[in-house]
């Protein structure tokens, strides 16, 4: 089986792309997860803000740790996604998976800005709330597997890391969207308007977006790499059973890779520090529309950090990258409680930024590390599973812990100490795993990419 080096112009099936068609792949991967994480991010920061108010009102000083409680439960549902994401990925298609994701998430995520509240349909409110989140958990247990690959097997091969950073700055690129929309409507509905109608808007406005992502979309080819597992009727009959049978360990370790950088990104995209820099009952009680801009400002951090983790990752490899990263995001984890805690919006910005560029460089390289891990035909379930799991492990329940830390401690330390230990797990896991930057992608080399990228296993 030939191993020889693909050529710098050509996709991962020695197949050369047009630059038009590059172009295309990377524009609607950013336009797709922004508009998928733009959904999902609403709930989370109107999770900090407003429904606890407005859904577990009842639960009185609890109403907000349950309020987090519910930006979790989406991830439980996750894997469920994943799975299903993966085996028709791997079955039917990259594009078709991500069509349906959209459309899923998007009319969740409209429902929810009509939902009547407790005070008008009692414990029916809070269940539909709670049954919304878990068609958005779904959603993105299949989007973002779809996502990486379609971008990371359109690539050439030196630029792996740089077409793979094109979903992932969908995140921040979200959080920026759902910050100012929720900024804007601070703005137009303060006070008791933006309780009684003002927060549905962002919802709402969910209609628009998907239009634009399903027109963006539908515009792309089939991955190259799928399309020519196809040609050969190369596609794994049952790829999650292959891929546990033979790669659970690997699955397990990167999704430690993730669960590092996620718990700590979910103090901003989960909603955390919105709710504790706001809380009038808090230590800080400040502005919802000044704290939201702080928190949009540093998504555009996060972004520019994340797309130049990508191009680095090209330079010195994924892992490399991926060591710089944890250390940068040690640094933010220490710096951000001190300065959040004075009270001021520009320091807390500064926190939130310093943080981010952390975030980034942790998050950037993760699609054509990911990618790189698992042979072609049960990619699409490795990828999506081990993104899941680690969004379990990670960020499902980081608001919850850390709201419940704060409660018991009376402070933010323990806090600090819950994200040092989820960074330090991240990067152990990282330490565990070979760079294979650069490996070939195509059904050529399912022997090769089989091979255990684990240190210490010569086979999966």
């Amino acid at each position: 089986m030939s191993t020889s080096p693909q050529a710098p112009g050509l996709t991962p099936t020695g197949t050369i792309a047009s630059t038009t068609d590059r172009r295309r792949v990377v524009f609607a991967t950013v336009v797709g997860t922004t508009v998928e994480w733009y959904d999902f991010f609403i709930y989370a920061s109107a999770a900090g803000l407003v429904f606890g108010q407005l859904f577990f009102a009842p639960l009185g000083a609890n109403s907000i740790l349950i309020s987090f409680a519910t930006v979790g439960v989406s991830f439980l549902f996750r894997p469920l996604g994943a799975f299903l994401a993966g085996h028709f990925g791997d079955k039917y298609g990259r594009k078709v998976v991500l069509m349906l994701t959209l459309i899923l998430m998007g009319a969740a995520t409209a429902l929810i800005g009509l939902l009547p509240t407790y005070e008008t349909i009692g414990i029916a409110a809070p269940i539909l709330l709670i049954l919304l989140r878990i068609l958005q958990g779904v959603s993105a247990g299949g989007e973002w597997g779809g996502a990486v690959l379609m971008a990371v097997e359109h690539a050439p091969k030196t630029r792996r890391g740089a077409f793979g950073a094109s979903p992932q700055i969908g995140v921040p690129l979200g959080l920026l969207l759902a910050s100012g929309v929720m900024a804007i409507m601070a703005m137009i509905a303060p006070g008791d308007a933006f309780l009684e109608w003002g927060w549905r808007v962002p919802f709402l406005l969910s209609v628009v977006l998907i239009l634009v992502g399903w027109y963006v979309r539908r515009r792309v080819e089939e991955s190259p790499v799928f399309a020519e597992l196809a040609e050969r009727k190369e596609k794994a009959r049952m790829p999650i059973v292959q891929l546990f049978r033979k790669h659970a360990l690997l699955v397990l370790i990167a999704a430690l890779v993730f669960a590092g950088n996620n718990a700590v990104g979910y103090m901003t995209t989960g909603g955390y520090i919105q709710n504790y820099s706001t809380n009038p009952d808090g230590p800080l009680g400040l502005e919802r529309g000044p704290v939201l801009w702080a928190v949009a400002g540093s998504a555009v951090v996060w972004l520019l950090s994340t797309l130049a983790a990508g191009f680095v990752s090209d330079r010195i490899g994924r892992r490399s990258t991926y060591v710089i990263g944890w250390v940068l995001q040690l640094v933010g984890v220490f710096t951000l409680f001190p300065l959040v805690n004075t009270g001021s919006v520009g320091m807390l910005f500064l926190g939130l930024a310093i943080l981010t560029i952390g975030l980034g460089f942790t998050y950037g390289p993760q699609a054509a590390l990911y990618s790189e891990l698992f042979p072609a035909s049960i990619r699409f379930s490795g990828v999506s599973i081990s993104y899941a799991i680690g969004a379990i492990l990670g960020g499902a329940f980081a608001p919850m812990i850390a709201t419940a830390l704060v409660q018991a401690t009376g402070g933010t330390l323990a806090v600090t100490g819950y994200l040092v230990g989820m960074t330090l797990l991240g990067l152990i896991a990282t330490l565990l795993l070979r760079d294979r930057s650069g490996i070939p992608l195509g059904p050529d080399h399912e022997d090769q990419q089989s091979v255990s990228p684990i240190y210490g296993l010569s086979k999966a």
